[in-house]
């Protein structure tokens, strides 16, 4: 550590809570990926991220994994040759990693750990290609779930109804939601990682093969190999860095229900609630947000999400994708790299949220598909919001540049 990183350290350390830096951000492989072990993918991604933040990998002192192994993230850290004093394994479906993220930043501040790796790997498509698994049906027949089980609800069946009930209040139109695959296939479309970039229309969406009414084959997130990390670093490490520090500023978490029955309103998610905090806690509007990065593991997902965090008023989702708005280009780029319908799905997406808005915010995206603001100026301010289960939880970051 740099002399300056060491008396920031001395004066942080009598002064309160620390800020917190993403220090690095990395994909391992993805897409196809047909030899690796989801072991191997995390591997990769946290070397990766830790090349990218310029630090050596002895700072890491907390580590946050789930998804992974019988003792997740015993198992994962040993394999990755650490022995942090910090870790997390919660585990909230796609919502995991803002979750942890959040977790990770407040013990920073606090002074509990200086720097924290959250990484992820899965060969889900692969391990179904070659058989090693199936298609799970649900999460498991035990507690509340069991009443629910018998009747043969699919994840994507319990998120098809909460759709038709947007429909059904609001008005809300097949088309309308179809617009959102179209924006996220013309964003994949300059991401050379993305699994799939061909553009598709607004009549390729409607006419797709049915998967759960009234979803379409491309309503649905793709299934995809792949792994990401992020390592969060307490300010003192900033002089240290290999690029500018993205930082992060606020954050939120909630939950709401875990079976169907016990969901109050349809059309709401728990993002209503994470937002909200995280919002607060940076001291930002949803309206002076650059670029947000949204779990999308099915269309409606995408558009609840805008309503809930404030980016326009219930019910008027529909009408707020419509236009574009969702494009690189757009009024509120949204899932830039082509997001969970296009560029990648593994599984627990939300990690990946978080790597595209900070490469957004460095301006590392590349010439094709960084975002821009008016006067050529690159992002300030973006979030990132993952949802898991069905609506059953929400993280929200909120990020920003000096």
């Amino acid at each position: 550590m740099s002399s300056a990183a060491t008396a920031t350290r001395a004066t942080t350390a009598t002064s309160g809570k620390r800020r917190v830096a993403v220090a690095g951000v990395a994909l391992s492989d993805c897409g196809r990926v047909d030899e690796a072990t989801p072991y191997a993918l995390h591997a990769q991604a946290a070397r990766r991220a830790l090349a990218d933040s310029g630090l050596d990998r002895s700072v890491v002192d907390g580590f946050a994994s789930a998804g992974l192994g019988t003792l997740a993230p015993v198992e994962v850290a040993e394999y990755l040759g650490l022995r942090p004093t910090w870790v997390d394994s919660t585990a909230v479906g796609g919502a995991t990693w803002e979750v942890m993220a959040a977790h990770a930043a407040d013990a920073i501040a606090a002074g509990h750990a200086e720097a924290v790796l959250l990484v992820y790997g899965s060969t889900a498509r692969a391990d179904l290609k070659a058989r090693r698994r199936t298609a799970n049906l649900s999460f498991g027949a035990r507690g509340p779930l069991q009443f629910e089980v018998p009747y043969g609800h699919t994840l994507i069946a319990k998120y098809a109804m909460a759709a038709r009930r947007h429909m059904h209040r609001y008005g809300t139109t097949l088309e309308q939601l179809a617009h959102i695959a179209v924006q996220a296939r013309a964003n994949a479309a300059a991401n050379p990682d993305a699994l799939y970039r061909e553009p598709i229309t607004v009549d390729d969406v409607l006419s797709g093969p049915m998967i759960a009414d009234p979803f379409t084959k491309l309503h649905c997130c793709v299934r995809s190999d792949g792994g990401c990390a992020v390592l969060l670093a307490a300010e003192d490490y900033v002089p240290d860095l290999a690029k500018p520090p993205v930082w992060v500023l606020g954050s939120g978490t909630a939950v709401s229900h875990s079976t169907m029955s016990e969901w109050e309103d349809f059309t709401v998610s728990p993002a209503a609630v994470s937002g909200r905090l995280a919002f607060q806690r940076a001291g930002v509007r949803p309206e002076e947000i650059d670029l947000a990065e949204l779990y999308d593991a099915f269309t409606y997902m995408t558009l609840v999400t805008l309503e809930d965090l404030g980016f326009c008023g219930k019910g008027e989702g529909g009408a707020f994708v419509e236009q574009g708005r969702l494009l690189r280009d757009g009024a509120l780029p949204v899932n830039t790299d082509g997001g969970g319908l296009a560029a990648c799905h593994p599984g627990m997406r939300g990690l990946f949220l978080l790597v595209e808005a900070v490469r957004q915010l460095r301006g590392e995206a590349g010439p094709d598909r960084q975002v821009r603001k008016a006067g050529g100026r690159l992002p300030q301010l973006a979030v990132a919001s993952g949802t898991g289960g069905w609506f059953c939880s929400s993280g929200t970051v909120v990020l920003g540049r000096e």
